[in-house]
């Protein structure tokens, strides 16, 4: 997946794709009614493409209802890039109550002046930072400091790369709830998460299901 998508980022295939899991992404939503949220990665190129807010209209059109749930995940870099014209793009996106979640958090731009700037929801915490918190003490003491700082600021955070118990405590220990990793679940179709989503909903099967 990786070589296919840097080719399709820079062939300029990224935006139909991308426009595709958009539109993919509101039907899901519309069936999945029980689901808090869904996140889909936008790519830089998608993100910069002078469409890019009316393909965001046109999707929505079809169930507007539903744009409180779906968050955009965006990499700091690419926000960073052409600052003026990035907060333009974000201010429609929140006006039309669509989240937006810095990925790969910590890994950009060190500046972090872009944070009181731009209309930002989450942070997610790169998954480089998560694999060696519970051996390495700069990984542990940064995931401290990104989690306190999301906290102070009102923002949720995500950590990404989960794929160990020792994990899943550690960010709980810190109240960080909203994880994404191996330990939790494998990329899977859509029926099968549904499947697992009603599993979810009966509070005895939850653990069962989210975690084997």
């Amino acid at each position: 997946p990786a070589e296919f998508i840097t080719l399709a980022e820079e062939t300029g295939l990224i935006v139909p794709i991308g426009q595709w899991v958009l539109q993919e992404a509101f039907k899901q939503l519309s069936a999945w009614p029980g689901l808090d949220y869904l996140a889909v990665n936008i790519s830089p190129r998608q993100f910069r493409d002078p469409a890019f807010e009316r393909n965001i209209l046109e999707i929505i059109a079809r169930d507007p209802n539903v744009c409180h749930r779906l968050m955009l995940e965006i990499t700091e870099s690419c926000l960073i890039e052409e600052f003026e014209d990035s907060l333009q793009k974000m201010l429609t996106l929140k006006r039309l109550g669509i989240g937006i979640s810095i990925d790969d958090f910590g890994t950009g731009y060190s500046s972090l002046s872009y944070l009181k700037n731009l209309p930002v929801d989450q942070l997610k915490i790169d998954q480089k930072f998560i694999h060696d918190i519970s051996t390495n003490t700069n990984d542990a003491v940064i995931v401290d400091t990104i989690i306190a700082m999301a906290q102070h600021l009102g923002l949720g955070i995500v950590a990404e790369g989960v794929e160990t118990r020792e994990q899943v405590k550690f960010l709980n220990e810190r109240d960080c709830f909203h994880l994404q990793g191996y330990y939790l679940g494998k990329p899977m179709p859509a029926e099968a998460f549904s499947a697992l989503l009603d599993a979810s909903k009966s509070p005895l099967d939850a653990d069962k299901a989210f975690y084997g």
